[in-house]
C-alpha cells in the first residue's frame, strides 16, 4: 500500500476517497466510449452503466450538487451523508409499517424483484469527493424511484424510470438508457411506452422537485401517495 501511495505521489495523483481511481480526460473519454458500447449491448451490465455515469457526468453532477446545496433537506443530506444499505436499514421495522407507506412499499419492491441496495457500485472515477457522494446517493435512491413511480425492474420498467431520471438529473447515462433501452422491447410494449408511459414519465420528471432533495430515511412512515404529491410526481397511468 505504501508503494502504491509513493507511485501516486510521483505521478501527481491523489486519491480523494476510498476506491477513487484518478484518470485523465483522455482516459475518461476512452472509459466512457467502452462502457457505452458494453452497456448498450447488455443493459444489465450495471458495472458498465456505473462507469458510464461517472465518466460522462461532469456537467450534470455539479448541477445536482448545487440543487442540493440550495435546498434545506438536500443540504442536510450533503452534510450528514446518509447511506441506503442493508447495514443501515432496519428491514423488520420497515416490513412492519402499514401497507402504502414508503418503507413498506420499498421493502416489498426489493423482495418482489429480488434486488438489494448493496449491489450499487461505489464510485471510482469522479474526481471530487462531494460529487462522488452525489452519484452514490443517486444510485442508492434509484430503487426508491421505482417504488415511487410504481415500476418493476423489467426492461419496460427500467426504461420508464430512466426517462424520469434523464429529465430530473440530466445525466448522459440516463439519456442514453432512455433512448436506447426500448430497442429490445416488443411492438406491443413499445406502443404502451410511447403513448402512455414515456409522456407520463417526462411530465412527472419536469413537474417534480429534485428527487435528491428528499431525506427518504426520515420519510419511511409517509404514504407513497402523499410523498408523490409532495414531490410533484403524477399518479402512474
Amino acid at each position: 500500500e505504501q508503494e502504491e501511495e509513493e507511485v501516486e505521489e510521483e505521478e501527481g495523483w491523489q486519491r480523494l476517497y476510498p476506491g477513487h481511481i484518478p484518470t485523465s480526460p483522455l482516459q475518461k473519454a476512452l472509459l466512457a466510449a467502452g462502457s457505452a458500447v458494453m452497456a448498450l449491448c447488455d443493459p444489465y451490465r450495471h458495472d458498465m452503466v456505473a462507469v458510464l455515469g461517472e465518466t460522462t457526468g461532469c456537467l450534470a453532477l455539479p448541477n445536482l450538487r448545487d440543487k442540493m446545496r440550495h435546498h434545506p433537506e438536500g443540504y442536510r443530506i450533503l452534510q450528514e451523508r446518509p447511506r441506503i444499505r442493508l447495514s443501515t436499514l432496519d428491514m423488520s421495522r420497515l416490513r412492519g409499517l402499514p401497507d402504502g407507506s414508503l418503507g413498506r412499499e420499498y421493502v416489498r419492491f426489493l423482495e418482489d424483484n429480488k434486488v438489494s441496495p448493496d449491489t450499487r457500485m461505489p464510485p471510482k472515477f469522479v474526481d471530487d469527493e462531494e460529487l462522488a457522494y452525489v452519484i452514490q446517493r443517486y444510485r442508492e435512491v434509484h430503487d426508491l424511484m421505482h417504488t415511487l413511480l410504481g415500476m418493476p425492474t423489467n426492461m419496460l420498467g427500467e426504461v420508464v424510470v430512466k426517462w424520469f431520471e434523464a429529465v430530473q438529473t440530466g445525466l448522459p447515462m440516463c439519456v442514453l438508457g432512455a433512448a436506447f433501452g426500448p430497442v429490445r422491447l416488443s411492438t406491443r410494449k413499445l406502443q404502451v411506452l410511447a403513448t402512455e408511459l414515456v409522456p407520463w414519465a417526462i411530465r412527472s420528471g419536469l413537474n417534480a422537485s429534485c428527487v435528491l432533495n428528499v431525506y427518504y430515511e426520515q420519510r419511511w412512515e409517509q404514504p407513497v401517495e402523499s410523498l408523490r404529491e409532495e414531490i410533484g410526481i403524477f399518479p402512474p397511468p
